[in-house]
């Protein structure tokens, strides 16, 4: 047992309060000085009045939910697509930067060389399908919002299936390219020789990837900010123009020889240029009636 201790000093070496009363019971009651709230002392303090006569907030008035707007930013499936574009242009950038160097090279020049009969290296070959491929998948998704804008009854159809759009807008974009390809390759192959053919088709190739490049921002502020869509497109679309004047600028120089060759021209012009841009709206339309078909059933 050990010894117990009498008169602790307090701490700090303090005497001890010996006027602190403790209660000797536990039902010890002490009343509440404020029941009616705080006195106002000071000048500046005003006692708080009636709450019946403080402002209330309005509720704003209820309308009809409005049902979420899917688009392709918000589609996991188009936005890979769209990725795996980009990606196979930073792939082959590290060995094909050489052929982004010479776009303009390839867009205007018309110079004659030896070398000119020599294809495509590899690296050069690599660069080039990533950046067409790049351009055809941002067509895609263009003419996909450009779709929605211009037939607004299709809007909610677009929105609900939103994929299958995208992928069948860009395999048509795909497609025309080929085609223009093609139709580029006999027409240098029946009024020119293998030099002005080659230059020819460089300029498209050319001018085409240099398009993706430029419809690429355009087409990411579409998605970020559809509201201004209007506007959007309409860039997209005089890029897209810029870009063939370009090209016919090129082909001109090339094929021009005289007067008589301007009525050749013009016939080049509305037969490869014009016609095939309308056959394509049309195509787009009866590709989208189709899907439209394809859902319901």
């Amino acid at each position: 047992m050990s010894p117990s201790i009498k008169n602790p000093m307090p701490l700090n070496n303090h005497p001890a309060d010996t006027s602190l009363h403790v209660p000797d019971t536990v039902d010890a009651y002490y009343a509440p000085q404020y029941l009616d709230g705080f006195p106002v002392t000071e000048p500046g303090d005003s006692a708080l009045g009636d709450i019946n006569t403080l402002p209330v907030m309005e509720q704003p008035p209820r309308g009809q939910a409005q049902p979420f707007a899917h688009s392709p930013l918000h589609d996991t499936p188009s936005m890979a697509l769209l990725l795996t574009g980009l990606l196979a242009v930073t792939l082959s950038y590290h060995t094909g930067y050489k052929y982004i160097e010479n776009f303009f090279h390839y867009m205007f020049s018309t110079r004659r060389r030896e070398n000119l009969f020599e294809d495509h290296t590899v690296n050069e070959t690599k660069i080039l399908t990533a950046l067409v491929a790049n351009t055809c998948i941002t067509e895609g998704f263009l003419i996909f919002f450009a779709v929605q804008l211009l037939k607004p009854l299709l809007a909610t159809s677009l929105q609900s299936n939103v994929f299958p759009h995208v992928a069948a807008y860009c395999g048509l974009a795909a497609g025309f390219y080929i085609i223009q390809w093609l139709v580029y390759k006999i027409l240098g192959y029946t009024f020119s020789d293998k030099v002005g053919s080659k230059l020819w088709i460089d300029g498209f190739k050319s001018s085409q990837s240099f398009l993706g490049l430029l419809l690429l921002p355009v087409l990411i502020l579409v998605m970020l900010y559809p509201a201004h869509g209007k506007l959007l497109l309409t860039i997209a679309a005089i890029l897209y123009i810029v870009a063939r004047l370009i090209f016919i600028y090129k082909g001109l120089r090339i094929f021009y020889g005289n007067l008589s060759s301007i009525l050749f021209f013009i016939l080049y012009l509305c037969a490869v240029e014009i016609v095939p841009l309308v056959i394509m709206g049309g195509i787009i339309i009866w590709i989208t009636d189709i899907l439209q078909v394809y859902r319901t059933t």
